[in-house]
């Protein structure tokens, strides 16, 4: 079997979220689906979770508390882990801010955006993460 054919290795999907009812949606619509999730509240507990775990991509949140955005998750794993700078995808409630834009631009992460619905999010997962198995 070469390794284009072979099943989404089992490592989790870090969901960086801090909205405990959109944390929820997510992780419950992704687990239904065959993923499995490991999640932070902000930034900063994404960023200790990238620093020390093993994650087949990473779903966040444009905004977080604490000073560390996903803008700024992507930054850290341009740096630190550039394999994943592929396996991301943004969610924002906050498109109509030029900020916000910009960085989706610069970035070219894809992004869904809030509110959204269970099938939209699991077709952009499957695409960007491929199929759980």
């Amino acid at each position: 079997m070469n390794v284009a054919t072979q099943p989404l290795a089992r490592l989790p999907l870090l969901l960086i979220e801090d909205e405990r009812s959109v944390m929820d949606f997510i992780r419950i619509a992704l687990e239904r689906n065959g993923y499995v999730c490991a999640t932070a509240n902000s930034g900063i507990e994404g960023l200790k979770l990238l620093e020390s775990g093993e994650f087949s991509g990473i779903i966040s949140d444009m905004r977080t508390p604490g000073g560390v955005t996903g803008a700024d998750v992507y930054k850290w794993i341009l740096v630190n882990k550039p394999e994943l700078k592929e396996k991301m995808l943004f969610i924002t409630g906050d498109t109509v801010n030029e900020e916000t834009m910009k960085t989706l631009n610069d970035t070219g992460v894809p992004y869904i955006e809030k509110p959204f619905r269970v099938q939209e999010l699991v077709l952009t997962v499957e695409k960007i993460f491929g199929k759980a198995k």
